[in-house]
């Protein structure tokens, strides 16, 4: 499976940043990254226009119509590249989102204009998932149908965890699909994120959207007057605030629905914060048992009125133990980032050793 990169183009085929997700890192990040790690000829960014709605759809990870503005003018582009003969044979194409159609129009010109390239793309989420946004609000087969002929147009499909690829061949099968787990590209995180003075503060880190459950997190500040709760996105925090704010934070909680990775949970641990999360989707291969509390009691609201007891009797043991869990709070955190988040995996396959 190894590739020799000596003579050939990384293309990379970026997300539009949004400033407040880590969209905003990957621009520079993924860029020098793969300079400073994968022998290739040239690594060229292809993005969008600057000047789309720069807010997201509420409750989503970016703008439902910003984002087709963004993603019809990198087509402009990677069409130009063929029709002025810069795509050469062997050249790469890297999606940091692999939700994108113009895969397949990329491969359209690469098979008729007989320029063979390989085509990776990084899976964040999809109807496949039915808590995810496009599974909950688009039913129709359609949906399903383009995203299967993405995978297939895709030669190396990535995912950040086993759960995730799991539930991808749930849905798909393995026809003609090559699937791969690589850690995604946020070293950069373990070095801007600091640990600060703890209070007793518990937060809520993830976007407001149904799979995530708020209302839960929202009961649970009533029930634990003693301590702190903040969902994140309502206090409209910069990322240095946000930052901060970990840093100062005993706890980051979840009863996620829908998650196929899970950063806030990461960034938690990186700030010195115990992630208190439910065993299942991704968390279950993720997290030590130590951070995982049983499924059931928060699969759904009325789950959680029948379990309510017992999770806040959890709660109050962790925070009370906080200071003895400091160590293993380091190790989890040292973990997820060698497993999860360093873009490993992809760069020992650039670089021929995968």
């Amino acid at each position: 499976m190894g590739i020799n990169m000596t003579n050939n183009t990384i293309y990379i085929v970026d997300l539009e940043a949004v400033e407040t997700r880590y969209t905003a890192q990957w621009k520079t990040h993924i860029p020098k990254l793969l300079l400073e790690t994968v022998t290739a000829d040239k690594i060229v960014t292809i993005s969008g226009p600057t000047d789309i709605p720069d807010a997201t759809t509420p409750g989503a990870f970016l703008n439902f119509g910003g984002t087709n503005i963004y993603k019809s003018d990198q087509m402009m582009q990677i069409a130009r590249l063929f029709t002025e003969g810069k795509v050469k044979e062997g050249d790469h194409f890297i999606y940091t989102d692999a939700w994108n159609p113009t895969i397949l129009q990329l491969k359209y010109m690469s098979q008729l204009l007989q320029i063979p390239v390989k085509i990776h793309g990084l899976w964040h989420a999809g109807n496949y998932d039915k808590n995810d946004f496009l599974g909950r609000l688009i039913t129709n087969q359609w949906v399903t149908d383009a995203e299967f002929a993405m995978a297939r147009a895709i030669d190396y499909n990535w995912f950040a965890s086993d759960y995730h690829i799991k539930l991808f061949r749930d849905t798909f099968g393995y026809a003609d699909i090559k699937c791969f787990r690589t850690g995604w590209p946020m070293e950069y995180l373990k070095d801007l994120i600091k640990k600060n003075l703890k209070r007793d503060l518990i937060l809520f880190p993830h976007r407001i959207a149904p799979e995530k459950q708020v209302e839960i997190f929202k009961d649970l500040a009533k029930q634990l007057p003693e301590y702190k709760f903040v969902i994140c996105q309502e206090e409209e925090l910069s990322k240095d605030q946000y930052h901060k704010l970990l840093g100062q934070s005993k706890m980051v909680f979840s009863a996620n629905l829908q998650e196929t990775l899970g950063i806030s949970c990461y960034e938690g641990a990186l700030a010195g914060a115990m992630p208190l999360v439910p065993d299942r989707l991704s968390y279950t291969e993720m997290y030590d048992d130590t951070f995982k509390y049983p499924s059931e009691w928060t699969e759904s609201y009325e789950a959680y009125e029948a379990n309510k007891d017992k999770l806040i009797t959890h709660i109050r043991i962790m925070m009370n133990e906080f200071d003895r869990k400091v160590n293993t709070i380091a190790a989890q955190a040292e973990f997820l980032h060698d497993q999860y988040f360093s873009c490993t995996g992809l760069q020992r396959l650039l670089n021929g050793q995968a």
